[in-house]
């Protein structure tokens, strides 16, 4: 039984993972079909990619019989199993496209590192987040601590990494990390509203845009400028441009289909 799919929905890609079982935890079949998706979403007609979880959880982290066979291994042979975590947050910093986490439940462990790594997030409210791995005598992988020492108050990242303590969805909120925070029952309508509006605007602009997010917290100042003004001068000679100028000036809206 595959733990999960790609809904293809032509301006938009969903990731389902069907783990309900085991509260959306991670699986093979889920890592596949999200760098799946993100190598679609360079095609044209994509905007958007949404993971999902067709289950009340978004996801509950690593497999637990996963973690106690990884003890068996070498080390190295575990750096490597990481490694297979890691390729999955690259796949979703780097697509093309905005990334759209649809939470409800809550997410733990790297099923957060997953969240956090998208580039907009939906939260059903009453949804729950925590760094569970101290409570198993693990540590924070998928990025989460870089993720959140940029989000969050450093004392809150060291009390979620520390003593797992869950944070709420609408805490979360108020700090600006859950960007849209939904009641319950409106998750995938509150997932549409960003796609939606993701399928009507510029796609080469915003995947500039994107990327210039990415590399801004890493770059010297002096090198953000010099990205910046490299993405612009190439945007103002594109067709994404050219349209956008000429129907605010014929006072339009643009068609950037």
């Amino acid at each position: 039984m595959t733990l999960a799919r790609i809904e293809d929905r032509g301006d938009r890609l969903v990731v389902w993972n069907l783990n309900s079982a085991r509260r959306g935890a991670l699986s093979p079949d889920l890592y596949a079909a999200i760098i799946e998706a993100c190598e679609t979403a360079r095609e044209n007609r994509v905007k958007s990619v949404i993971l999902a979880s067709e289950g009340e959880y978004f996801c509950a982290g690593g497999d637990m019989n996963t973690l106690i066979s990884r003890r068996e291994l070498t080390e190295a042979e575990r750096r490597d199993r990481i490694d297979g975590l890691h390729d999955v947050i690259r796949a979703v910093r780097t697509c093309p496209v905005p990334v759209i986490a649809a939470v409800r439940g809550g997410a733990a462990g790297a099923g957060l590192s997953l969240m956090l790594a998208c580039d907009l997030i939906v939260a059903e409210a009453g949804a729950s987040f925590v760094a569970a791995y101290v409570k198993i005598g693990l540590v924070p992988d998928g990025g989460m601590t870089a993720s959140l020492a940029r989000m969050l108050p450093r004392p809150l990242a060291s009390e979620m990494c520390l003593l797992a303590k869950p944070v709420s969805a609408e805490r979360m909120a108020a700090f600006g990390v859950v960007t849209l925070l939904v009641s319950a029952g409106s998750l995938e309508e509150g997932a549409d509203t960003y796609a939606d509006k993701l399928a009507r605007g510029p796609r080469a602009s915003r995947a500039a845009i994107k990327a210039l997010l990415r590399n801004a917290y890493d770059e010297s100042e002096a090198r953000q400028l010099d990205a910046e003004r490299d993405a612009m001068a190439k945007a103002q000679g594109g067709d994404e441009a050219g349209e956008g100028i000429r129907a605010f000036l014929d006072k339009r809206p643009p068609n950037f289909r």
